[in-house]
């Protein structure tokens, strides 16, 4: 069985180099029992010397293969990228910092051939600050209220896949794609385990607050139209409120005559439906925004330099 490690790339230079030989050294114990390996290695527009180093080591090591993005797209279009480029019968996506211990492919191997098609690496949140766990709880508490999928805490990008899966998931084109939300849609036999999280090796994330709360944000919207429901939900229930707020006041007027309106009362109700209008213009907008990133149809990503085939999203 051909394996294939998928693993997007930005500025890993200190890194990635140990990286390659700690998987280089699972190819070699997986060898003897049937398996053969590949590296794909994805990089996304990285400002340092990812890819020179990753040109090195094709030149040292023909099974790897890279590709190298025209400019920085995120990590999503990189692990598009990394999954049409793999032609193994499974496929292992984990990052390039170590953080995600390759050890653990021995693992996922061995539950593979218990016929999983899906094999889930979840770490512990052992080590993580306490707002942050917190967070992340409430997080997917909510988010599983919500969307048409599960989406397992702790579960992120590192896991293996086979090949019916990979192709499954490359038939969804959307052009927003929340690839932890993909995979759990398209189902088969899953099965999950936990390993201990291990700190990063070199620099910090490139997760900032405002990336983490935009892909948050990209979970919720991107299986479920619940928040348009709620908006017509709420709108509705104003209205009643309006309606009978009307009723009470004409009743008042009538028992007691015409009294000065209420300045506060007036202030209060129009800048809370104010504030209701945005809100709603903000979650109309948002769906709005991705059906025109749909309907332009570009590709997710630009091909400046690879080792491997064209595919339809390189530079002509």
């Amino acid at each position: 069985m051909l394996i294939s490690i998928v693993a997007p790339c930005f500025n890993e230079e200190d890194v990635i180099e140990r990286f390659h030989e700690a998987v280089q050294q699972v190819a070699d114990d997986l060898l003897p029992l049937g398996h053969d390996m590949e590296f794909v290695y994805v990089d996304d527009g990285s400002r340092d010397r990812t890819l020179p180093l990753l040109q090195q080591l094709a030149a040292a090591d023909p099974r790897v293969r890279y590709v190298s993005f025209s400019r920085n797209f995120g990590k999503e279009a990189a692990l598009l990228a990394g999954l049409r480029h793999a032609t193994g019968d499974s496929v292992v996506v984990m990052d390039a910092d170590l953080q995600h211990p390759p050890e653990l492919i021995h693992r996922m191997v061995e539950l593979r051939g218990q016929g999983y098609d899906q094999v889930l690496a979840r770490r512990s949140r052992k080590g993580d600050r306490v707002t942050r766990t917190l967070t992340a709880r409430l997080y997917y508490r909510l988010v599983n209220r919500l969307v048409d999928v599960e989406l397992k805490d702790g579960v992120g990008d590192f896991r293996l896949l086979s090949r019916r899966v990979v192709d499954a998931v490359l038939g969804l084109t959307e052009y927003n794609r929340f690839s932890k939300g993909l995979f759990a849609w398209v189902g088969f036999p899953t099965t999950t385990f936990e390993y201990e999280n291990a700190v990063r090796e070199h620099g910090s994330s490139s997760w900032t607050l405002k990336s983490l709360l935009n892909y948050g944000l990209d979970g919720l919207l991107s299986f479920n139209n619940r928040p348009l429901r709620a908006a017509l939900h709420l709108g509705m229930w104003l209205l009643l409120c309006a309606g009978l707020y009307t009723a009470w006041i004409v009743g008042a007027a009538l028992v007691n005559g015409v009294q000065t309106p209420g300045y506060v009362t007036i202030i209060t109700a129009v800048t809370a439906l104010a504030g209701v209008q945005m809100v709603m213009l903000g979650v109309i907008g948002e769906y709005t925004g991705r059906i025109y990133y749909e309907v332009k149809g570009r590709p997710h990503f630009l091909v400046k330099e690879s080792n491997v085939e064209r595919t339809k999203d390189l530079i002509p």
